[in-house]
């Protein structure tokens, strides 16, 4: 059985700290994510551009993130969800085999949160699998709403026989999400047993990485003060068997 490694990863940005003690992660992040090692790598919180920020750090990359961090012979898939006064961040995927189509919605619930999910369709070995990269929102019943959406989301752009991979930060700090998710045909590790936040002393898992079609094999969260250094969130990391 071939496996497939995907991995789901809020790298906040790419700067960690406030005000003048905020530092520049994002070159640490690139080297981080190569070492991931993974088929496809899910990222939120991927600036595209930030003019303030670029301004203030030397080192600021000329191309958008989701570029600068997609390892060599990757694909680097981006769409904005939030924009800002400086800017503008979103989702991204980063794949090692070639992207098919990709498009966004909008999943924003109120004013005060910009929300959206990215949707790849990327082709292994001839079989296409179908990629979903979320960010939801900080409110339980924003939450509720979001996977409710995704659900009709999912029933009207997947085919019902297709593989599907859902991975991102859902924000979820009980086990509702989880449940709806569970009610939809989608399968993950054990909740609530790999946490992910905050990255220097890991309580909750807020991300997680979950399976319609394919075997759940085994589940890895990297720890370590090169880890908590880059951004709040840990990396998860999750390896599936794919269908002959």
């Amino acid at each position: 059985m071939q496996t497939l490694r995907v991995a789901t990863y809020n790298i906040h940005k790419g700067v960690q700290g406030l005000g003048p003690r905020r530092r520049l992660e994002i070159h640490n992040l690139g080297l981080a994510v190569e070492q991931l090692d993974a088929d496809i790598i899910c990222l939120q919180e991927v600036r595209k551009l930030h003019r303030r920020e670029e301004e203030y750090f030397s080192r600021w990359p000329e191309m958008p993130q989701a570029d600068f961090l997609a390892p060599e012979g990757y694909e680097a898939v981006y769409r904005t969800n939030a924009y800002t006064r400086h800017g503008e961040h979103g989702n991204a995927m980063l794949s090692r085999w070639p992207v098919l189509a990709h498009q966004h919605e909008d999943m924003s619930d109120h004013r005060f949160e910009q929300r959206g999910l990215l949707h790849s369709e990327v082709v292994i070995d001839g079989r296409a699998l179908h990629v979903i990269v979320v960010h939801l929102g900080l409110i339980r019943a924003s939450r509720e709403r979001q996977a409710a959406q995704l659900d009709r989301y999912i029933a009207r752009e997947v085919p019902a026989d297709a593989p599907l991979i859902v991975a991102g930060d859902f924000n979820d700090w009980g086990e509702r999400v989880h449940r709806h998710f569970t009610a939809m045909g989608l399968q993950t590790f054990r909740p609530a047993r790999h946490p992910t936040f905050p990255s220097r002393l890991p309580l909750v898992q807020l991300d997680y990485v979950y399976a319609r079609g394919l075997q759940p094999l085994r589940v890895e969260v990297p720890r370590g003060r090169v880890w908590w250094r880059m951004s709040d969130h840990l990396p998860l990391i999750a390896e599936f068997g794919l269908p002959a």
